[in-house]
């Protein structure tokens, strides 16, 4: 671990990504103490209120207010919860589903592999808003649905990169001797195999988070993701392009929010596929 934050700290590009992906972690977690105002309360009187970038009195908005007087620095911050929550389980489901059938498709082979590999290249050839819009139009509009289909849309890239490093590690001499000493399928695939594959599945989930949020928040700007009253940074951006030219915070805090999260993810995913390649373990 030493060596690891000792690397990150080295990396201006890598610290940076850290850094803002430690600050959004700690603003999903800790939104309801760090919210200011209830993010659902509406304040007619405040309407359209411009940023005051102070909080020297309760009724300050920092960020300004939307349409029907909700604190946008608030809503913000309690999105970030609803957009880590979903994004996170999501990477999980579909990495869970990727990683168990790139195992089953690397070892095994045969028809297995067929099936498998030939239901991710139909998957892929079809765009991914257009299959998350059909997805989420059959189940309609929820939380849960949400929630499945970002995992349906991102389980193909873990079994492909599982799959590779599943082939070229079964013909390993230490898959080998634990197969001569009568080891199990079951036993080589979680015990000997699938631990020198994490490495692989983290960088990926990395990099898929940072998909996931852009998707979460496209659905919800087109309004099948995050349903009302829940504060969604997509919604917001949605809900805001009707006023770009008498409140136009209504649109630029969400969308700087997103952009952020998105450049400090990718930024560290790229840090951690540098770090983690074997290739590069000489140069360090």
């Amino acid at each position: 671990m030493s060596r690891f934050f000792r690397h990150l700290v080295a990396s201006r590009a890598g610290l940076f990504g850290a850094t803002f992906v430690a600050l959004f972690l700690i603003t999903a977690l800790a939104a309801p103490i760090m919210a200011p105002h209830d993010p659902l309360k509406m304040d007619l009187k405040k309407r359209l209120a411009p940023p005051t970038m102070s909080l020297s009195g309760p009724g300050d908005f920092p960020l300004g207010a939307d349409q029907i007087g909700r604190d946008i620095l608030s809503r913000i911050i309690t999105g970030s919860r609803v957009t880590l929550l979903v994004a996170a389980t999501a990477v999980l489901l579909g990495a869970t589903i990727g990683v168990s059938l790139g195992l089953v498709a690397g070892y095994f082979g045969g028809w297995n592999e067929r099936i498998i590999m030939r239901i991710a290249d139909i998957q892929l050839s079809i765009p991914l808003l257009l299959f998350a819009l059909i997805v989420i139009a059959v189940l309609g509009p929820s939380l849960v649905n949400l929630v499945i289909v970002l995992a349906l849309t991102g389980w193909t890239r873990f079994a492909r990169i599982t799959r590779g490093e599943v082939l070229s590690l079964r013909e390993q001499e230490f898959v080998l001797s634990a197969r001569g000493a009568g080891a199990g399928r079951a036993r080589i695939l979680f015990r000997h195999i699938l631990p020198n594959v994490l490495t692989a599945a983290i960088v990926v989930a990395t990099l898929e988070l940072a998909r996931v949020v852009v998707l979460e928040s496209a659905l919800s700007f087109l309004g099948l993701g995050v349903q009302p009253p829940h504060a969604s940074w997509g919604r917001m951006l949605a809900d805001g392009r009707g006023y770009i030219s008498s409140g136009w915070w209504l649109s630029t805090f969400p969308g700087v929010a997103i952009v952020l999260v998105v450049l400090g993810v990718n930024l560290l995913g790229d840090w951690m596929r540098d770090y983690f390649d074997p290739k590069m373990s000489g140069s360090r």
